[in-house]
């Protein structure tokens, strides 16, 4: 048994994701979809906050109040599943600064586990491998194992299974309206009525790291046929993006565009609307600050 001794405080970076190109190619025999799907690391990041000291139990803070604090929270949860793998015993205080926007298809819940379990295999000596870390990740969410690793990578399976592809290159505009799109009602559309017609995978890795915006896909978008976001995606695009399109199972919209000036010039033109200009990002998670008393 590993016994925290001391305080041991991490300040984490916990970064957004975005997918490039995504789409169903299957389901398995338990329910889950199987997905080819190309994610990135952005910089918008929620920061994260992991306190570990001797004692017992998990405590969760989060700054926004309609986010719950107990089991049903990944970071909660990829915190009882660390220590219970670890066989690691200790007092673990976590507080989360919500920046990525809830309910967007930018993995925000996903990066806050990735954070939690990478501030605590620090903190209590590295005693998991990194391919343990991921099954841990892969039992917390589908989306965690990429958000511990992030760059840019080509996932499959339902999400677990990452490969290097050319690293991306681009500023993005996030567009996140009022409105939510909920996973499960996007699974649900298209089981109700999966498309034929998929995109072109080859033909975006061939585009990379500049050329990959008019071969970005997503199922969810054709899906959901939504004027809403097609009106976003369009004044993206009318305003300099290269290719515009929704991340994930939505709400968020992002353009990609040339520059940093160009983004932030657009970004005044949605009001009502969350806006974040982000840059490509090489990790899931970066520990910024640590301290030992």
């Amino acid at each position: 048994m590993r016994t925290a001794s001391g305080i041991r405080i991490y300040k984490l970076n916990a970064y957004a994701k975005l997918n490039l190109y995504l789409d169903i190619t299957g389901r398995r025999d338990d329910g889950y979809h199987l997905l080819e799907t190309v994610m990135q690391s952005i910089s918008l990041a929620d920061e994260v906050t992991v306190v570990v000291s001797a004692g017992n139990g998990i405590t969760l803070s989060v700054s926004r109040e309609d986010i719950p604090t107990d089991g049903r929270n990944t970071a909660f949860r990829a915190a009882e599943l660390f220590l219970e793998k670890a066989g690691a015993s200790g007092s673990v205080c976590i507080d989360i600064e919500k920046r990525i926007p809830s309910g967007a298809g930018m993995g925000g819940g996903s990066a806050d586990a990735a954070a939690v379990l990478k501030a605590l295999n620090t903190a209590f000596g590295e005693p998991l491998s990194e391919s343990e870390l991921l099954g841990i990740a892969a039992q917390v969410g589908a989306d965690v194992p990429f958000c511990l690793i992030g760059g840019t990578k080509l996932c499959r399976g339902i999400g677990e299974q990452m490969s290097d592809i050319p690293v991306t290159e681009g500023v993005f505009l996030v567009v996140k309206p009022e409105f939510g799109c909920p996973t499960g009602e996007a699974y649900r559309k298209y089981d109700e009525s999966p498309l034929e017609i998929h995109g072109g995978l080859e033909r975006f890795i061939a585009g990379l790291p500049r050329n990959y915006a008019p071969e970005m896909y997503s199922v969810f978008q054709k899906l959901y046929s939504d004027r809403r976001i097609e009106d976003i995606c369009a004044r993206l695009t009318a305003l300099g993006a290269k290719g515009a399109m929704l991340t994930g199972s939505g709400s968020a919209v992002f353009g990609v565009f040339d520059n940093e000036a160009n983004a932030k010039r657009a970004s005044g033109e949605f009001p009502g609307c969350f806006t974040a200009v982000s840059g490509c990002v090489r990790e899931g998670v970066s520990i910024t600050e640590r301290e030992v008393l």
